[in-house]
């Protein structure tokens, strides 16, 4: 029976893109992070070009818009290279490039998918979407082949060491973003339930927030007076949540939007995460990161225990801004009055949450050594998971659940007991977790007795300092601790878009420390006694230097 073929655009970058840079698959390669921009070396080593992905199944009707990416590293004109199937072949434009370029015979289709820069071809290859090859030519003879099978909707080929791997074209491989530690306000919810409305308000020129869903009233009312004082906002948020967008979401982007905030959605095809679930702000220079949704039961303080930290680092402001930036320009991104658009919304489960609660950990300032970005599902994974193999001393995690028994970052963990590392497992006692997490925890406390391990879990006890554990939070020998939107469950690192942020330091990691320790015996929360030294040095550090500059310039706001 004859192939399946369809006319083709074909559409070659010419280097790793914005979006499509190449990289180890995540969860899998444990070696270090990768480097932006860097792409496979071709087989033929003395060739400048090689081939970095292939796109055979667009989803457009007809599969107008296939391309093949190139990777080229230094100036070398193409006209002695040509690309082939095995029936087709395509001699390359005559023309010396280096860096991105575009080659297609469609280029209104492919304009949105890259910005590199586009040259036409009069004539394509025609991909099969249930398998083919791509052979890269110089002079008659093979540079490196592509081989695929089976190739989803509206996903890349991109070849590594262990084979082929598709990832949904417009998808990021962003790296590992690390800089040095600079003044970092660390809060936890529903404590400081404060930080994260003053941190919006006191924007000056920009608000990037993004989230799974918003409906705070309070979040609502500081980005349209933000956005009535000339600031820029634009707000991102999941279209299909679990259990569907509810009226009190969809009327509080309405709000939004009609008060002058871009309000973007991402649902479309080809979509390129299961959810949206990052949870972050970007406020003129200041990265705002959280465990927590926009909603009065998170942010608002009035029932989940969530963790945060609001950054001052150019560089991890600039990162996350990029995440931003690229998460909403991609084909699955909507503006919110054409997703709304004849649709009818979920209601509510019921009421928002109002519960109060003691403000018994406050806020507190630190100037850590080290911050690190994480973003799944482009790199988060490997990097959690080598955090948990490098561990010398302790472990302690704070989350609403994890997975399954066999879920990567609790086998590490577990790897981390058996190498004599102290581990405490804290997870919710949530009606929808509750349940699943005392099973789990019975079987990780019966084998930790059996196997003689240093590790002990437990389902917390509110004790009327907040409703429910929503955090997902982990700390690492007293000096390293995680913040961020990722779940221990086996979707998370894997398939959705997540925000983290790993900071070293015992200032701040003991803040945290001393949050966990009230949160697993059920009491007041205290700052670690061999900190205290610390943070008083710190602050009256932090007066003289104030003194000593108070007539030479005005503090930072």
């Amino acid at each position: 029976m004859p192939r399946f073929r369809a006319p083709v655009a074909v559409f070659v970058l010419l280097a790793a893109g914005f979006g499509l840079i190449v990289a180890p698959a995540a969860g899998f390669d444990e070696g270090p992070e990768q480097v932006a921009g860097v792409a496979p070396a071709p087989i033929n080593e003395t060739v400048p070009v090689g081939l970095t992905g292939v796109y055979p199944n667009p989803v457009p009707d007809g599969d107008a818009g296939e391309f093949v990416i190139l990777n080229v590293t230094t100036p070398t004109s193409l006209g002695n290279y040509t690309i082939t199937d095995g029936e087709d072949r395509i001699r390359l434009p005559d023309r010396t490039v280096e860096g991105r370029i575009a080659l297609t015979t469609a280029p209104n289709l492919t304009r949105n998918r890259t910005d590199a820069r586009i040259l036409a071809l009069g004539q394509g290859l025609a991909l099969a979407n249930g398998g083919d090859h791509v052979t890269l030519s110089r002079d008659g003879e093979p540079v490196d082949t592509i081989r695929y099978a089976d190739a989803p909707e509206g996903e890349i080929a991109i070849p590594g060491r262990d084979g082929i791997r598709w990832r949904p074209v417009g998808a990021t491989e962003f790296p590992v973003v690390a800089a040095p530690g600079e003044s970092t306000r660390a809060f936890v919810l529903p404590d400081g339930a404060a930080v994260p409305a003053e941190t919006l308000a006191a924007a000056d020129e920009r608000i990037l927030l993004a989230g799974y869903t918003l409906t705070s009233p309070r979040v609502e009312r500081e980005l349209v007076a933000a956005a009535r004082h000339g600031v820029a906002v634009s707000v991102l948020v999941d279209g299909s949540p679990v259990g569907g967008l509810s009226r009190r979401s969809a009327r509080t982007l309405d709000t939004l939007a009609e008060r002058g905030v871009e309000v973007t959605v991402l649902s479309g095809d080809p979509a390129r995460y299961a959810f949206h679930h990052a949870k972050y702000a970007v406020v003129d220079g200041r990265a705002l990161v959280t465990t927590e949704n926009w909603k009065p039961a998170g942010t608002g303080g009035h029932a989940s225990r969530g963790w945060g930290v609001v950054v001052r680092s150019d560089r991890i402001v600039s990162a996350l801004a990029a995440t931003f930036q690229a998460d909403a320009s991609g084909l699955d991104a909507e503006s919110w009055r054409r997703y709304r658009a004849g649709k009818r919304f979920e209601p509510a489960d019921g009421p928002p949450a109002n519960g109060t609660f003691p403000e018994r950990a406050s806020p507190r300032r630190f100037d850590p050594e080290r911050v690190e970005l994480l973003r799944a599902p482009d790199n988060a994974e490997r990097r959690v998971r080598r955090l948990l193999r490098n561990a010398d001393e302790t472990i302690r995690i704070e989350q609403v659940s994890i997975g399954s028994r066999r879920q990567p970052f609790l086998r590490a963990t577990l790897a981390a007991a058996r190498r004599g590392v102290d581990v405490r497992i804290l997870l919710s006692g949530a009606w929808y977790v509750e349940e699943e997490n005392r099973e789990l925890v019975e079987w990780l406390n019966e084998r930790a007795a059996r196997d003689d391990l240093p590790l002990t879990a437990r389902v917390a006890d509110p004790n009327g300092r907040f409703e429910k554990i929503h955090a997902k939070g982990v700390i690492v020998d007293d000096d390293q601790v995680l913040v961020g939107s990722l779940n221990w469950n086996n979707n998370s690192a894997r398939e959705n878009r997540e925000v983290a942020v790993l900071i070293e330091g015992e200032g701040v990691a003991g803040y945290f420390v001393g949050v966990f320790r009230a949160d697993w015996q059920g009491g007041d929360w205290r700052l670690p006694a061999s900190l205290l030294l610390v943070v008083a040095l710190a602050a009256l550090g932090a007066v003289l230097v104030a003194r000593r500059f108070e007539f030479e310039t005005r503090p930072a706001p």
